[in-house]
């Protein structure tokens, strides 16, 4: 027994390498988390929580898209890194950004043309979907700066310099929190805009990030940065196998954007209250996202980087002490979010005892959600470094699709549940049947590829 453990217990080494990429990452989405909580408290004080969660809704199919496709050029940018190929690296990072520039132009147009159809598809509610226009035209100007800086903050994980995504963030974050205060409830000369004022908190902060990233890249010339024929001359030969490889991983965050969303359709059909307690508590959960997602992108850039240097038996290794470590954090993060879940809720001027008590019951069902999901990643995270993404966009969104997405519906529409908290947990179940299926295909090592031998 003990000897089967060992093999899920890595070196001190292991750990101290792990920590130096994934801890930035993970403090990165921290922050971000944070100053959304900020964020929604704001609005909070000015009753429009649903409102603003209801107009994000566009943004989240944005991101999620845009995640699919820099998600899955980064992982060519994380091997090309390992082999010391800095001229498909700076190729690369050119087509991650044409991919994001047009997802953004994209859902731009979508914004501009069939704002006001989107929110009446989510909510029902005419006040509602007015205030979330007033957010919705101011911050859908946000959507490109918000896609590039997508772009440099994936290279900069794929060359392992994520220090300097965290720099960024911590500013740009804090400036976020700072405009939207002030324009918010009007400052000095500034007049009080309302919902309007976090549009364009959001929309100025995001523009500024993308300079910051641009002009530190270009001054410290960084090895991903070249002339624009280093960078845009993509021939047939180097686009193709890419795509190839991320097309799977942008129809799988397409498909499960747009499934995250229908949870707001099914759940918006109890009632304002219930919404303003789900907006409240994911908020506070993606807080404790922060481990799930900077420890999994890590797994991503050091995997592909081991993968991209042809060690395969290595890679195969360190999936495994992936998976031990995994499950000491699993249980670090559900007593965490369980003891903290009524005083962060609480924090939040929610208008109702009800909603307030419904958020805390959401918290606890998040925490054992947010464990399995932090498993889940991690297995998607050691698939995606190898290639392997065929078989994620299965277990992501087919999963989403196939169990979660018609229990929510079910319990809603059918068995006429009205309690929100107890709808939310009988969904968990697709987390579950997408751990028992991701855990088989982990354990046969076929993900553990080079994807630097598909490039001419």
């Amino acid at each position: 027994m003990q000897k089967r453990l060992q093999k899920y217990i890595g070196p001190k080494s292991f750990y101290k390498k792990t920590a130096v990429v994934a801890v930035p990452l993970a403090l990165q989405q921290m922050l971000s988390s944070a100053m959304g909580i900020v964020d929604s408290l704001m609005v909070s004080w000015i009753g429009q929580v649903t409102a603003v969660g209801t107009a994000t809704q566009i943004d989240t199919l944005c991101s999620m898209i845009c995640y699919g496709a820099i998600g899955g050029t980064g992982i060519f940018s994380s091997q090309f890194y390992g082999a010391g190929d800095h001229r498909n690296l700076k190729r690369t990072f050119g087509l991650s950004l044409i991919l994001a520039f047009i997802n953004a132009v994209f859902w731009l147009i979508a914004a501009c043309l069939f704002g006001r159809a989107i929110l009446l598809f989510y909510m029902n509610d005419p006040a509602i979907v007015d205030a979330g226009m007033q957010y919705l035209q101011i911050a859908m100007w946000s959507l490109i700066p918000s896609c590039i800086q997508f772009a440099f903050s994936y290279i900069y994980r794929s060359i392992q310099k994520t220090s300097i995504t965290l720099k960024v963030s911590v500013f740009c974050m804090t400036l976020n929190a700072c405009l939207n205060y002030i324009f918010i409830f009007g400052i000095g000369p500034f007049p009080a805009l309302g919902v309007r004022g976090a549009a364009l908190g959001t929309c100025i902060s995001q523009w500024i990030c993308v300079l910051l990233y641009m002009t530190h890249a270009i001054y410290t010339k960084q090895p991903f940065i070249g002339s624009l024929q280093e960078m845009f001359h993509l021939d047939y030969g180097f686009v193709v196998p890419i795509l190839r490889k991320i097309y799977p991983l942008m129809i799988n965050e397409a498909l499960f954007g747009f499934g995250s969303t229908l949870f707001v359709k099914a759940f918006g059909q109890l009632g304002k209250d219930s919404m303003d307690a789900y907006y409240v508590s994911n908020q506070i959960a993606n807080v404790f996202l922060f481990v799930v997602y900077g420890y999994g992108n890590g797994i991503t850039v050091l995997l592909g980087s081991t993968l991209g240097q042809g060690k395969i038996k290595e890679a195969i290794q360190e999936g495994n002490y992936y998976a031990g470590l995994s499950f000491v954090l699993a249980v670090l993060l559900v007593g965490s979010m369980i003891v903290f879940a009524a005083p962060l809720v609480s924090i939040f001027q929610l208008e109702t005892d009800t909603a307030y008590q419904m958020a805390i019951g959401i918290m606890i069902v998040q925490a054992v959600k947010i464990s399995m999901r932090l498993y889940n990643f991690m297995i998607f995270s050691v698939l995606k470094a190898g290639g392997d993404s065929k078989i994620i966009s299965l277990l992501d969104s087919g999963i989403m699709w196939s169990v979660g997405i018609p229990l929510a519906f079910l319990c809603v529409n059918v068995l006429h549940i009205h309690n929100i908290a107890l709808v939310f947990l009988i969904v968990q179940l697709e987390q579950l049947v997408r751990m028992i299926i991701g855990m088989k295909r982990f354990f046969s090592g076929i993900w553990a590829k080079d994807l630097t031998v598909l490039v001419n």
